[in-house]
């Protein structure tokens, strides 16, 4: 996506999309802290005390710019659907000569987001919090 906005929140982030030649395809990914399974005891202190953890992918979503006013309805339909979500990983897929992408397109893309984000790879996703505001995010792998 080209850019020259400076991304402050979600909403930001529609504006710079609808402003791409191409069509986008909005691909997101929410994902919940949760301790990992093989967390020792030093690991499970601090996570209860509301520290560490790791990001988990939850559900993801793919949706035309067209299908999101803003991050208020979004969130507010996630939260309808999805509980406890802390993160969402977003991305967007540009179609090609004009043509949005195609469903394979968009179905391979998210599952290449999943797995990276599972991972623990996210630099190339913006990541945003539950108010919608971008988050930096560091891997401590």
């Amino acid at each position: 996506m080209k850019t020259g906005l400076e991304l402050t929140s979600f909403d930001d982030f529609l504006k710079l999309a609808r402003r791409q030649a191409e069509p986008q395809q909005l691909l997101f990914v929410f994902t919940r802290n949760e301790l990992p399974a093989d967390h020792t005891p030093e690991q499970a202190a601090s996570y209860a005390a509301g520290q560490g953890g790791h990001l988990a992918p939850v559900v993801c979503v793919d949706r035309g710019l067209h299908e999101i006013a803003g991050f208020e309805a979004f969130a507010s339909e996630a939260e309808a659907h999805i509980d406890d979500w802390a993160v969402i990983f977003a991305a967007a897929l540009p179609g090609i000569g004009n043509r949005p992408p195609t469903p394979l397109a968009i179905d391979q893309a998210l599952e290449r987001m999943v797995e990276t984000v599972r991972g623990g790879q996210i630099a190339s996703y913006i990541a945003f919090d539950r108010e919608g505001i971008p988050l930096r995010l560091a891997t401590s792998h």
